[in-house]
């Protein structure tokens, strides 16, 4: 029994083992690219001060405004944003990939004896992950240090901050899972930009990056949550700032976890769809 169990192990390890290489030769790669990284920050302090400023302005002093979620909620929510953008946005993609697709080139990618969709998988889900690494402790260090109502409030306890992190990380899940989706169509039309600015403009939108989900009217807030493009930002901020604890959150994370196991099916076999039919001519 033992002797199977080891053998199973590490058929698993080998099986894995490709794709944790690709995830750990990409989250190094795109650590080298500090100068791009204090760009980015000082990018995000900008936007970060202009939307606080005009929610600020909109709640017109006030802390509490009737029917709507309180001014320090609305700018925690903010700084979260730009602090962790890039393990959120649908607009972030990895152009060397499309450009493998455009070109041809992507003929070499398809002789390895891996799983194309979770190795593409893995690369964006590393590029997202070290693009923030290097940006959100500046942007957070700056929030947390700004005097009040502008800069942010902790979570209201540590058990918020986990279930945040652990949400957060299901929520970058589901954006790889739906970019995927930006490769199959490209797959289809041949156009780098045609699929990657339909997706990424409707999502920032849709996500709550360009107005906070809370404050949507009611009926848009529900038909929002039958798709899975709340469960990518806004239920991780939300998570940080309170607003949504306990039991809730537990369910909807629970919903997060669906989302990413239904993109990632669905999207695979979309991209094997498209694999079957694609055709490489040149030599």
């Amino acid at each position: 029994m033992s002797a199977v169990k080891t053998r199973t192990m590490s058929t698993i390890k080998d099986i894995v083992r490709p794709y944790v290489s690709m995830f750990r030769i990409q989250f190094i790669g795109q650590l080298q690219y500090r100068a791009a990284a204090w760009a980015g920050i000082s990018t995000q302090f900008f936007f970060g001060f202009v939307f606080v400023m005009m929610y600020s302005a909109f709640y017109g002093g006030e802390a509490v405004v009737v029917g709507v979620p309180s001014l320090q909620m609305i700018i925690s929510y903010q700084w979260l944003k730009q602090a962790f953008l890039m393990m959120v946005v649908l607009w972030s993609q990895d152009s060397d990939l499309l450009n493998q697709i455009v070109s041809g080139h992507v003929a070499y990618s398809l002789c390895r004896p891996v799983d194309l969709y979770s190795l593409w998988a893995s690369r964006l889900f590393a590029n997202r992950v070290a693009r923030c690494a290097l940006r959100f402790a500046p942007v957070l260090i700056l929030a947390f240090l700004l005097p009040a109502p502008y800069g942010m409030i902790p979570p209201p306890n540590f058990g918020s901050g986990l279930l945040f992190i652990v949400s957060l990380l299901l929520g970058s899940l589901v954006a790889v899972g739906m970019s995927m989706f930006v490769y199959v169509l490209t797959f289809v039309t041949m156009s780098r930009e045609g699929a990657r600015l339909l997706i990424g403009a409707s999502a920032d939108f849709a996500t709550g990056l360009i107005i906070p989900i809370p404050l949507m009217p009611d009926w848009l807030q529900r038909a929002l949550a039958l798709t899975p493009f709340p469960y990518v930002a806004d239920l991780p901020f939300r998570i940080y700032a309170g607003d949504i604890a306990g039991a809730a959150a537990g369910a909807a994370m629970g919903v997060q976890a669906f989302w990413v196991i239904t993109l990632g099916i669905t999207g695979w076999l979309a991209f094997r769809a498209v694999l079957r039919r694609t055709v490489v001519q040149g030599g």
